[in-house]
This record gives C-alpha cells, sequence and structure tokens, in this order.
C-alpha cells in the first residue's frame, strides 16, 4: 500500500515501483491457453529447470469476441526428485507490483524443496501485455515534491495526470473496467485449467491476499491451502485507518524501546519528545536545506510531522533496530538522514510502471465503499501529523479515472473452510496484526502467526527466511498451525543506542 504526496511514501514508490498487445480476436467463442516462450522477463540461473511462458485470456469475459491479454507465467520445477503433486502459485502485493522480478531468486525460495512453484504475472503490471503504465502519475509526484511547488495545486496535478493517463490507454483500446481483483483470480483458476493442474497451493502477500480470498471463495474446489502474508481483507476500508494503524504501530516500537532498559536510558520519553515535536513541526514546518545534485544550487524543503514520520514508515524489519537512535538524531536537530531522504525527490520521474492497473483496483474496490467523512476525520484527528491523509487515492482522482464500482460482495469477508495460514509482522503499520486476527472467525481452518518486531511482508525478510519456513511447513502440513524452531529464538529487538 502507498500514498503519493509526502516524502516517506514517494520512497516507498521509488524502492518497489511494455506495452504490447494481442488485441482483436475474430472468433465467435474463445477459450484460454498458455504458450511456451524462450524469451523470459528475466535470466534465470542456468541449474533452475523452469518452463515460462503465456496465459492468454479475454480481457473482458464478457466479450468473447474482445480483446485478449498476455499474462507471463514461470513455472519452477522443483529441486526434489519426488516432488509433492500439489504446486504452489506466487503473486505478489501492489496492487500494480510486478511479480516477475522474483524469477531471478528462486535459489532463495525453500518451496522448490518440495514442490514446483509458479510465479504468475497480475492483469495490467509491468511485464503482462499490456501494461498500464502511468508516465504522467510519475511525473505527478516528482512536481508535486519539488521544493518550490505550490501545495494548493498540487490535488490539480494528480487530477490531470489521472485524466491524460487514463485518455491515453483508453486510446489504446483498453477496457480500464477489466483491471480488478476479481478478474485476477479468474485469470489464475484459468491458468490452472489450461495446465491441467489438479490441485494446488497459493501463496500471497499485502494486495494478493485479497486475490486469494475471492479465489478460495469463488473457485475454491482446487486450492489445497493459502498463506497469506500480511492480510488485506475484503471488508476493511483501508482508507479510514492508514494513519491510525500507522501511529499504533509506532506506539508498540515505543513501548519495547521503553521495556529495554539500555534503549530508555539512551533515550528517555522518547515517544512523548518525538509526539511534541512532530506537532509542533507540523504548526511551524522545519527548515531544511539540501543540495541539488543535478545544478549543485541549495534548495530549502519545509517538512511537517507528516513528513518527518516516515522515518518509521519508510523502514523494513531490518530498520528496526536503528529506528529510536534515528529519532534521537531528529531530535537533536542531526538531519543526515533526512537529507539523504530528500535527495530522492530530485531524481527524474520513473515511468509509473502499473500505475493505472493501481487505480484501477483502487478506485473500483476501495473509493466507492470509504466513508469520506471518516477520511477527513482521520486527516485531521491526530496534531502530530495533521493533514496526513490516510486515502491512497483522493476521490477526485478516481472520479477523473471513471471506472466502475464492483458488486458489493467484494467488499464482505469471506467465510471458507479452506486451510489457511495468516502471517502478520507484529510492527506492520500498512496490515495490521489486528486485520488477520478478525479474518480466524470466519476462515474456520486457519491459523496465525505473529512475527515479533517485524514489518510488512515476513515471508520476504532475506535476512531471516523463518515466516518462509513456517509457509513452506504449512504447506506440508496445512492441518496444524507450523512452528518451526526459528520462530522460537525471534526476539524484541536489541535496539542501537550510540
Amino acid at each position: 500500500m502507498m500514498k503519493y504526496l509526502s516524502i516517506g511514501n514517494l520512497l516507498v514508490i521509488i524502492s518497489l515501483f511494455v506495452f504490447s498487445s494481442s488485441f482483436g480476436q475474430n472468433t465467435k467463442t474463445f477459450s484460454p491457453k498458455f504458450k511456451k516462450s524462450k524469451k523470459t522477463t528475466h535470466k534465470i540461473k542456468r541449474e533452475q529447470q523452469y518452463t515460462f511462458g503465456y496465459l492468454e485470456v479475454l480481457e473482458n469475459r464478457d466479450k468473447p469476441n474482445g480483446n485478449t491479454i498476455k499474462l507471463p507465467v514461470y513455472i519452477f520445477k522443483s529441486r526434489s526428485k519426488n516432488p509433492k503433486p500439489d504446486p504452489i502459485l506466487y503473486t505478489v502485493g501492489g496492487p500494480g507490483y510486478t511479480s516477475m522480478r522474483a524469477s531471478k531468486y528462486m535459489q532463495y525460495y525453500k518451496y522448490l524443496d518440495d514442490r514446483d512453484f509458479i510465479l504468475f504475472e497480475q492483469r495490467g503490471t509491468q511485464y503482462a501485455q499490456p501494461s498500464l503504465d502511468c508516465p504522467e502519475w510519475s511525473k505527478a509526484i516528482y512536481q508535486a515534491n519539488l521544493p518550490n511547488s505550490d501545495p494548493t495545486k498540487a490535488d490539480s496535478l494528480f487530477q490531470n495526470a489521472a485524466k491524460e493517463c487514463g485518455e491515453r490507454l483508453r486510446n489504446n483500446g483498453i477496457d480500464l473496467n477489466s483491471y480488478t481483483t476479481n478478474e485476477i483470480a479468474a485469470d489464475i483458476n484459468d491458468l490452472m485449467s489450461v495446465l491441467e493442474i489438479e490441485e494446488y497451493n497459493l501463496l500471497t502477500m499485502s494486495y494478493s491476499t485479497k486475490i486469494g480470498q475471492v479465489l478460495i471463495r469463488d473457485y475454491p474446489d482446487k486450492i489445497r491451502s493459502v498463506v497469506m502474508d500480511s492480510p488485506l481483507p475484503l471488508e476493511v476500508n483501508y482508507d479510514e485507518e492508514s494513519v491510525s494503524n500507522l501511529l499504533e504501530s509506532l506506539d508498540k516500537l515505543f513501548i519495547d524501546c521503553e521495556s529495554d532498559t539500555n534503549c530508555n536510558n539512551a533515550f528517555p520519553n522518547i515517544k512523548s519528545r518525538f509526539l511534541a515535536y512532530l506537532e509542533e513541526k507540523t504548526n511551524n514546518p522545519l527548515e531544511v536545506q539540501v543540495e541539488n545534485p543535478k545544478n549543485g544550487k541549495i534548495e530549502t524543503f519545509y517538512l511537517k510531522g507528516e513528513d518527518l514520520i516516515s522515518v518509521i514508515s519508510i523502514a523494513n524489519t531490518e530498520d528496526i533496530p536503528n529506528i529510536p537512535f534515528e529519532i534521537n538524531r531528529i531530535l537533536n536537530n542531526d538531519l543526515s538522514s533526512v537529507k539523504e531522504q530528500l535527495q530522492y525527490l530530485f531524481r527524474e520521474p520513473g515511468d509509473g510502471i502499473g500505475m493505472g492497473m493501481r487505480l484501477s483496483v483502487w478506485c473500483a474496490e476501495e473509493i466507492p465503499f470509504n466513508s469520506q467523512e471518516k477520511i477527513t476525520t482521520e486527516t485531521n484527528k491526530y496534531p502530530e501529523v495533521k493533514g496526513l491523509s490516510p486515502a491512497v487515492f483522493d476521490k477526485e482522482v478516481c472520479d477523473v479515472w471513471g471506472v466502475k464500482k464492483v458488486s458489493e460482495i467484494e467488499n464482505m469477508a469471506v467465510t471458507s473452510d479452506v486451510p489457511v495460514l495468516l502471517i502478520s509482522g507484529e510492527y506492520d503499520e500498512l496490515t495490521p496484526v489486528k486485520w488477520a486476527n478478525s479474518m480466524t472467525h470466519n476462515l474456520t481452518n486457519s491459523y496465525h502467526l505473529i512475527f515479533k518486531a517485524w514489518k510488512h511482508g515476513p515471508t520476504t525478510n532475506w535476512s531471516n527466511p523463518c515466516a518462509m519456513q513456517a509457509a513452506n511447513d504449512f504447506f506440508n502440513n496445512p492441518t496444524m498451525k507450523p512452528n518451526p524452531e526459528c520462530f522460537e529464538q525471534i526476539k524484541s529487538p536489541e535496539f542501537r543506542t550510540e
């Protein structure tokens, strides 16, 4: 999940985030097909056996004579001489991120020790054909975050970007209404049928856990088990509470620091001091001067609490031990880390890869169910970060994007007895622990693992693959809650103090 105006969220975009088509089938009926391809999206290590190809499906399933789209798929062969018959299908979060990048790192995936592993690209993302890219959006981000930008014109920048990108994509024959979670789930179900796979397992993370929920609701027959890492429940209105979730995550970290003798002694009263600092800077913005690397000119930024809280919002699990130390540096007017973040704002705008898909999903599935009153309240509720909108996109942007609202069922909790493992990071502000806890009531064969002091996406914590081990253990035995030895060894962080 990401927003688009604050500095921290821009860095998320930078750190995380080819148009061609096969439109115009002139047949009366259409059947999905999988076509192998020698040309891959990435270079795969020689020792890894795999099949690569494209799933071809209808863009709009209500139009059998309409456009088709191509979705890249890797089928990686297990390292086992006797692999289990039920493969794992993995697709990543976003919405709008590519799954294909993971193809380069299969040697690190424990799942291949036991099963084949299918990597699936969602429609509209980077290597899909077409990819719904919006360079106009990246340009708007760049312009809105320049030090001399007029904040009163930011909204119109993004509305214009959505208008220009949407018109361009529609002029290229793309149906923006067809890029939804429901359609992606149908694509995966089609892939399983085309490959003649009788039973499979699902590995999902963040946004793609919504895809997993739709699959177990609408296409459960072939699904043996599901892992949902950092789950986003269908019924949750993300935009109404993301600021609260951020501050609650920060509070958990402060509690752990205060409970740690060394951290508490090094940074006494850090919570109250930092929150007071954020509130003061919200009212009297912090002036920070940074050298523009393009021309050597000194540029001046004015930062509020909503900008300065990015010290935690952009952090990952590996950064956790350093956060109190970094906060203390800021409180002591050491702004070196802040200036380092600001340097990123001078980089040229990107290609907006997958941003059109992200807009279609969010504007069809989230914005229509939001309470604008709650969003306004959340934006102004906390004096420390007053003005920080919880919304990923403003309603006005979605009005310009102009896609249809999905049916009510897409905002309702899914009930299922398919075995599900929910994995959460204790400090995850994007998809907090409480959301996964709520899902256990409707997923009757579910288990929940909470990784202490970890953040978003535990199964991709490469410095400690314990969550990946837990996921693989569950795939091997989905009737039991996994309890790998490594899980018991995870303790509170050892905070840096000097």
